[in-house]
């Protein structure tokens, strides 16, 4: 824009909506929009261009568009017949009732509170940095798909996630934009009399007013806290300007706000949730919160910490120690200091709550931990990596039975699957194939596709993906001042009006683990790899480092370097701007994704579920979700190298897989297409991806896992312990207090001589004498498991026997457990004696931690 002398003044002029458009804003202001595309394109319809340039954003896009084409669109058959259609099916989502399975899975007062520091719904609600707030998102949607009785609660923040743009040498420049509030799809929450609703909170001795803001989200509600209020002071003004943003103490204020400032906005609306989620560390101290309102009652600390954990859930996504937040202690006492003084509390007793053996600070996952009875990872691979780096809250449980569980990610079918290929599954699957079918019946829906138009969508979908990519970059290479003959080397190989090139994506977060540098092990294979003139391939690379993460935006730059050297010119891209808009067309229109990270360490990753369900073929390491979702024909897997070999060799076999895979596999079944204009063989492999997918990581089987596994029993533990003023908690708190005292000194030893060869059928007779320095045998639970390989399977099978109490022995004051059992194994058994506490009274029957063995 020209330099204009004069005091520049801005006015901005907002149409009246005709009022028989009078419901746009209805879809503007409900996040429904952000899985319903012919919502979306309906206002794209009206100004393709404005459309854009706000984001695709509903309700700013309908303060700025010209009042004109409004009042022309309220004439325009063609629209009015697409606007009536709209609003029909939002009228028919939001007019249906419950689902049985809901109705009978939680009750009529039952109440799901979801905590998160971030959401990612859509590009027009900046609140999410990456995986956590996108899946954060998706488990909204799926519980309003359910219509569960669900909130959620997170922190609006002016400044989002960053924008991204890569200069000319590949470094990453991260561009920070405030939101204007009046252009999100949120409102105040309004007190009875119309007043705009804060809750107090106290920060170090001082108060912070918390502003409460909602979305809705079809059928469930968003509320979101805002400590950018008038009466603060700039600085806590500040407290949530940032996504992520700010030192240390500012990151400790964001967790306070959300934890303590969310419960207490719940509760001055009126809610009283029956099930509380803390979807990471982040929003624990909402059980310190939650202990302080139980104990005004006169219920003790222990007791309190039993009510709390009864109905709460904790989920994990870290994979790595740096993942866990942790603040010093003296800090803690400084910002919680108004609860020690109110209950008399010793600073030893509260931050006892989020002590670790192996550290002396303040931990925020011990403490999410120690605040619920329901702990999970977000995958089965990660759920064995959660258990092993939570080992010593558990010191005494072997790793494979310590108390964590783990519910799979799964992602938003209706925002993520394009509109080509739902258009393909209502037509050849089933019509209702959104309500669930099974794996045979997705294996023989996607069979009655004609090849020639799976590849068609195939086709259309890399097309649009071709021409976002070729914006981005032309825009990119403008703005670094780069020359027309160059841009078009870079697009040799992305033609929208020849889709017909191997498009290989990966799109992820730039961190070390990540590994967006395998490809690049050896770099005389990858030339060789897409030197093939008969099978050229493109691979696009995108995404964002964290601002302070230098090793992250050094990826960054070595993969720029790579797009200029001469042999691979064309064949990598690097494509700025990686947002959810990129993603859902990534995800969409590439023909294989790529995910090569250290294993263990991807927690669960939902991109690739997400490109497996528009056609594309994952191409992934055996780690996260791919473990369980690799079934050997349908798709690549690299079976991760030995731990024991240090980083650098496991890179270099992991990659020399990689490039096999590519050079023997990938490329030669994309390619033979024989007289046909596509391959046969790689779309049955594509369909067989889709069928083996769709039924198992879609985000509805995800929240109903969440449903069985955690909320109803949860629901139903808190209910009953709140009913009988949590006289329950108390008895449970005092048992524990008992236990832990004596187990110090509680002792197994066999008392029989151990037969070595039986017969079939034949029994053994097992005597143990237990020492329980003062518990009674009730209070413990002696068990015999035996275990044997199975040699089909390679795994072991174990079989668990329980003794019983027997009496006494005489003199040693040692009480007998005895056992006679047939084995109903044969061959070589192995078996082992332990004792633990009596599960009855417990969530889980190891969640104390303790257990000895013979």
């Amino acid at each position: 824009m020209p330099d204009r002398p004069g005091t520049h003044f801005f006015l901005e002029v907002h149409p009246t909506i005709p009022p028989r458009l009078a419901r746009l804003e209805e879809l503007a202001t409900n996040l429904w929009y952000t899985w319903d595309r012919p919502t979306r394109s309906l206002f794209g319809w009206l100004h393709p261009g404005l459309w854009d340039a706000v984001g695709h954003s509903p309700k700013a896009f309908l303060r700025r568009i010209d009042e004109k084409r409004l009042v022309d669109a309220a004439v325009d058959p063609a629209f009015l017949t697409a606007f009536d259609g709209v609003i029909a099916a939002y009228d028919s989502y939001h007019g249906e009732a419950r689902s049985e399975e809901s109705k009978t899975s939680l009750g009529q007062n039952d109440l799901v509170a979801y905590f998160c520091a971030e959401f990612g719904f859509h590009e027009s609600l900046p609140l999410y940095a990456g995986g956590l707030g996108i899946l954060a998102g998706d488990h909204c949607k799926a519980a309003s798909d359910l219509h569960l009785p669900f909130v959620a609660v997170g922190l609006l923040y002016r400044q989002g996630y960053f924008s991204q743009t890569i200069d000319g040498e590949g470094k990453q420049l991260a561009v920070y934009t405030d939101s204007d509030f009046e252009d999100l799809p949120i409102a105040p929450v309004r007190r009875q009399d119309g007043g705009e609703l804060q809750v107090a909170l106290e920060l170090a001795g001082r108060k912070v007013q918390v502003k409460v803001w909602e979305a809705r989200v079809g059928h469930v509600t968003l509320f979101l806290l805002d400590t950018d209020v008038p009466a603060n002071r700039a600085a806590d003004r500040h407290i949530t300007y940032r996504l992520y943003g700010g030192d240390r103490n500012t990151r400790l204020e964001q967790e306070i706000v959300l934890g303590v400032g969310g419960v207490r906005a719940l509760a001055a609306m009126g809610l009283k949730p029956t099930v509380w989620h803390m979807n990471e560390g982040h929003a624990a101290f909402l059980v310190l919160e939650r202990l302080r309102t139980i104990m005004r009652t006169g219920v003790d600390l222990d007791s309190a910490l039993e009510a709390v954990a009864s109905d709460t859930v904790f989920t994990t996504h870290t994979a790595v120690e740096a993942g866990h937040d942790r603040f010093s202690r003296e800090t803690i006492e400084r910002y919680f200091g108004d609860m020690l003084r109110e209950f008399s509390l010793s600073p030893e007793a509260l931050c006892a709550l989020g002590a670790t053996p192996d550290g002396d600070e303040f931990d925020m996952t011990a403490l999410a931990v120690r605040g619920s009875g329901y702990h999970n990872g977000v995958s089965r691979v990660h759920r064995d990596v959660t258990a092993q780096m939570l080992r010593e809250l558990w010191p005494q449980i072997p790793v494979d039975e310590k108390p964590v569980g783990y519910v799979t990610n799964g992602v938003h079918t209706s925002t993520f699957l394009s509109s080509q290929m739902k258009a393909l599954f209502d037509h050849y699957v089933d019509p209702a194939w959104t309500r669930g079918l099974t794996e045979q019946q997705w294996r023989d829906g996607v069979e009655r596709i004609p090849d020639e138009l799976f590849w068609g969508a195939r086709r259309n979908l890399k097309t649009a993906l071709l021409q976002l990519v070729r914006a981005r970059i032309r825009l990119q290479h403008a703005r670094n001042q780069g020359s027309e003959t160059h841009l078009d080397r870079l697009f040799k190989f992305v033609d929208p009006d020849n889709p017909n090139v191997l498009t290989i994506g990966f799109a992820r977060r730039f961190a070390q683990y990540k590994r967006a540098m395998l490809l690049f092990d050896n770099p005389d294979w990858l030339r060789e790899i897409v030197s093939d003139r008969d099978k050229p391939v493109v691979f696009i690379f995108a995404g964002k480092a964290h601002p302070a993460d230098v090793p992250g935006q050094e990826l960054i730059r070595r993969v720029h370097e790579a797009t200029r050297m001469p042999a691979l010119e064309g064949k990598i891209l690097l494509v700025e701007g990686y947002d959810l808009h990129l993603s859902r067309r990534l995800v969409a229109g590439v023909d294989v994704w790529l995910n090569n990270p250290v294993y263990p360490l991807e927690a669960c990753g939902t991109s690739g579920m997400k490109a497996a369900m528009n056609g594309a073929i994952n191409l992934s390491v055996l780690d996260g979700w791919w473990a369980e979702g690799y079934e050997g024909d349908n798709g690549w897997a690299i079976r991760p190298e030995s731990l024991v070999l240090d980083e650098h060799r496991r890179d270099h076999e992991e990659a020399h897989t990689l490039y096999e895979f590519l050079q023997d596999q990938v490329l030669p079944l994309y390619y033979a297409k024989g007289d046909a204009d596509y391959s046969p063989g790689w779309t049955r492999m594509a369909k067989r991806s889709i069928a083996s997918i769709m039924p198992r990581f879609r985000a509805v089987r995800m929240v109903g896992e969440y449903v069985t596994k955690f909320y109803l029993p949860a629901s139903q533990q808190g209910r009953a312990l709140a009913e009988q003023q949590f006289a329950p908690a108390a008895r449970i708190a005092a048992w524990k207090a008992r236990v832990r005292a004596a187990w110090p000194q509680v002792s197994l030893r066999r008392l029989d001589t151990p037969k070595q060869r039986i017969g079939f059928g034949q029994n053994i007779a097992v005597e143990v004498g237990a020492k329980l320095d003062g518990l009674a045998p009730e209070d413990v639970v002696v068990e015999l498991l035996m275990t044997r390989l199975e040699h089909d399977s390679g795994e072991e099978r174990v079989i668990r026997y329980p003794l019983a109490s027997t009496g006494k022995l005489d003199g040693a004051g040692e009480h007998v457990f005895r056992l006679d059992v047939a084995p109903e194994l044969c061959g070589k058994l192995d078996y082992r004696i332990r004792a633990y506490p009596r599960p009855e009274a417990l969530m889980h029957p190891f969640e104390m931690g303790l257990m000895v063995w013979v």
